[in-house]
Order: structure tokens, then sequence, then C-alpha cells
């Protein structure tokens, strides 16, 4: 499928969004944003009262999956997709001064929004950078837990995103991640949709393919579960949520693959 899909269409529609996202985090999306998702989805108010406010703001992920992550004092984390940078400041309330917190994104304005807000708040444990999850540009097994909230739907190539995930975990890692899936195959017509794949819709994968995928790349998937209390707020998913089952969801999977 993902052949017939303009991939640099899908790419450009996903920059455009996300760059109004970081500038106008109160204009009109297809996803909802801000505390209240936030805190909604799970994320402790005591820990959101310690990152920056503007972060918050812009925060529109899918997902809780900070249990999963189980992040320890000197943990080094890998953030795909990490936009406003507040799932990337919420991980360096747990690793601490001693490990670090490194966040990817593709979008400039992203990546500028987030870097003042770590410069003002002082959080030096922190770092972003741009780049592609499909190609991370990262020393192999350089951090103990990737995570990513709501990102790798929008990939075109999630065989590749997992692949390199492994790559850059430690033996044992933990991949903890919150993403939009479907219960059913959807058309030809929605996956090569490039409109639809930047509204988190055309990309989601059928959840048993979804999880063959991380496990085909040196996971075990060990927990799963549903977040009932995610909700699309656009027409047009709604719509692919009824007849597909479009839906939010968390996992955890653990780096088994022997490398050498």
């Amino acid at each position: 499928m993902a052949e017939l899909l303009d991939v640099e269409k899908l790419e450009r529609e996903v920059k455009a969004v996300y760059r109004d996202v970081a500038q106008t985090p109160d204009g009109e999306f297809h996803f909802e944003m801000g505390r209240p998702l936030a805190e909604r989805l799970g994320y402790p108010p005591e820990d959101l009262d310690q990152v920056p406010p503007e972060a918050i703001a812009s925060f529109a992920g899918v997902g809780y999956h900070f249990d999963f992550a189980d992040l320890q004092e000197g943990d080094d984390v890998l953030d795909l997709g990490s936009g406003s940078g507040m799932d990337a400041f919420v991980a360096a309330l747990y690793v601490g001064e001693s490990g670090s917190v490194t966040g990817l994104d593709m979008t400039d304005e992203q990546l500028e929004n987030a870097r003042q807000l770590r410069d003002t708040a002082g959080m030096n444990n922190v770092r972003f950078e741009k780049g592609y999850i499909e190609e991370l540009p990262f020393e192999d097994e350089m951090f103990d837990v990737v995570i990513s909230n709501g990102v790798i739907n929008l990939s075109a190539e999630k065989e590749r995103v997992f692949e390199e995930a492994r790559r850059v975990l430690t033996p044992e890692g933990r991949l903890a991640i919150s993403d939009i899936i479907s219960e059913t195959q959807m058309p030809e017509s929605i996956k090569t949709d490039a409109d639809l794949w930047a509204a988190c819709i055309g990309g989601a994968d059928q959840i048993d393919d979804y999880t063959s995928t991380i496990e085909t790349s040196g996971f075990e998937v060990t927990d799963v579960r549903e977040n009932d209390r995610y909700e699309f707020i656009s027409e047009q998913a709604h719509g692919a949520c009824q007849k597909y089952g479009v839906k939010s969801v968390s996992l955890v999977a653990i780096n088994i693959n022997d490398k050498y």
C-alpha cells in the first residue's frame, strides 16, 4: 500500500499540520490538545506542574505510557516525534540529572519552540535534534528507553521505524508508545490518501499487523491497553472510528533480539 502513497506529499501535509500546532496551538485541528487532554489521558498533575505550560498547550498526544516506560534515575531516553517537548520534559523529571532525554522531530518550528522552552526552564538534561524516525541520527545502543506519542502512525515505513528503535536501544531496552491503530483493515482509498494520513487516520495499521511489525523487528510486546479516554474531534475522524474501529492504544515492548 505504501508504494501507492505519495510520501513526499504526506511529509508536506504532516509538517504543515504540526507547523500550525507549534505556531497556533489554539487553532482548529482534528485532534484535541492541551492540559485537559493530558490529564484525562493519565498524566499526573504534579508532573505537569513541573513542565513548561507552553509545551503542554501544544501537546497533541494520544495516550499515556510513562507507567509502561518505567523510567529510572540515570536512564537515557529517546522521544520519537517530540513535537512541543512535553513528553521529553516529563521524562526528564524521572531520569534526573544523571540521565538524559533526546527529542527527535522533523518540523523546524516545533524544534525551535521546544529548545526555547528547554532553555527557559533550565532543563539541561534535555536536547532536541532534527531528524526522521525512519532514519535515526544516533549510534547503536545509545538509549535505555524509546518513547513516542501519536507519531508512528504518520510514517509510511513503520517497519523501518521499529527496526531503527531496536538498533538504538540497549539489549533489554524498552519501547513504550501510544499510537493510533484500527480494529479492521482499511480500504486502499484511505490507505493511499496523504490527507487522511496527516489526519492520523490513513496510516493507522490494523492492531494485529501493528504488533506483529513490532515483534518482527526484534521486540516482544508485553502489554497493550486501549486508551478509551482519547477521542478524535473532527467529523471525518469520527466516521473512521465508527467504520473501522480507529482508536488509540498504549503498549510496551522489550528489545529481545540478539544483535551479535
